[in-house]
Formats: structure tokens, sequence, C-alpha cells
């Protein structure tokens, strides 16, 4: 393992909150949106499914002071505001979308291993 200026197990390093903001339910969903292009906020609401727009605010502007989403807001009336990832942004994506893909392809057997785990402690 390289010796880094950062650890992300160490309470006060800043790259925890990073890691928060990119594998939080929101973050990483959002991400895995906008690696499939530019979206408006209200596409990238309806896309990830379940968000509040408060959520996705807020989502969208600790990922924007990280570095990994681009925020263009048009002069236009009414305003229209695109998000994208930035380079950084498309990095991080690519490596959460592997995860992203990796659980999906296993949810069978996440499934099976909760309905073992749920009847042996009498059902859940």
């Amino acid at each position: 393992m390289p010796d880094l200026p950062y650890n992300v197990f160490a309470k006060a390093c800043p790259s925890r909150g990073t890691l928060e903001h990119v594998t939080g339910r929101w973050g990483a969903l959002t991400l895995g949106a906008l690696s499939e292009g530019s979206l408006r906020f209200n596409e990238l609401r309806r896309r990830v499914d379940g968000v509040s727009e408060k959520m996705l605010s807020q989502t969208l502007q600790a990922l924007e002071r990280d570095g990994l989403v681009h925020r263009d807001a048009q002069p236009t009336n009414p305003p229209r505001v695109d998000y994208e990832l930035t380079p950084l942004g498309h990095e991080v994506a690519g490596r959460l979308l592997g995860l992203i893909h990796f659980v999906e392809e296993r949810m069978d057997e996440v499934l099976a291993a909760r309905e073992r785990y749920d009847t042996a402690r009498g059902g859940r």
C-alpha cells in the first residue's frame, strides 16, 4: 500500500467526507446517473428515483464542492441548469459503476442469503 498523505480511516482526514459524499446512497446514484451524460435537475431527479428535491440539491452541492460534478447555469428565461461529471467525477463514477453492476449481478445470491438469515432467526 503506498504511503499517502491522506488516510480515510483517520477521523479528522478530509478524505472521509469525500468518501461519504461518493458512497452515500444519493451520491452514488447521482454519480451513476450522470455517468450516462449531462442532465438537468428534474431529469436527474426522475432518474434517481426516490430522492427528494432537497436531498438531490444537497448531494449535487457536495459533489460539486468536491470537484466531481460541474454545474452549468445558463442565463436564460427560465434559467437552465445542467449537471455533468468532471473528469475526476467520471473516474469515480466508473469505479462506482463496477461495484453497482457487481451488486446487481449478484442480487440472487444476496436475496438467498437474506432468506437463510431471516429463516434462521425465526423469520422477519
